[in-house]
């Protein structure tokens, strides 16, 4: 495995329309998609990267409870699964696919300082 870039932030807070209003207004990141407790932020030059915020009540992230979490990018988000389960760390549930964006998938990890991180990939491997 070898993570390509940082690629997506996801953030959990009790501010959702401060933080949602301060990503989209003051930085400038347009908004992609929202509903009641969350939204989703292209960021510019990517088709694909995205900062989310999520309501304090979201369950969806629930386990964002350290600070934001960051997502690498990486070129198979099973084979990176499959070599961070053999190396021990832990992983935060199954891997998630994107139905609307065909390729986009992610899983969480919990990293041995005690923060939540997302292994993601944009697009399904050849084959």
């Amino acid at each position: 495995m070898q993570v390509k870039r940082l690629a997506w932030l996801g953030t959990r807070t009790e501010k959702f329309d401060e933080t949602t209003a301060f990503f989209r207004d003051v930085l400038g990141i347009p908004l992609f998609h929202q509903e009641s407790g969350f939204a989703m932020l292209q960021l510019p030059g990517a088709e694909r990267d995205f900062v989310e915020v999520f309501a304090s009540d979201n369950s969806f992230a629930a386990s964002y409870s350290t600070g934001p979490v960051v997502g690498l990018l990486v070129d198979d988000v099973e084979q990176a699964r499959a070599e961070l389960d053999s190396a021990g760390v832990e992983l935060l549930g199954p891997t998630q696919w994107l139905q609307s964006m065909d390729g986009y998938g992610w899983f969480h990890v919990r990293g041995p300082d005690g923060n939540v991180y997302a292994i993601l990939q944009d697009s399904r491997p050849p084959g």
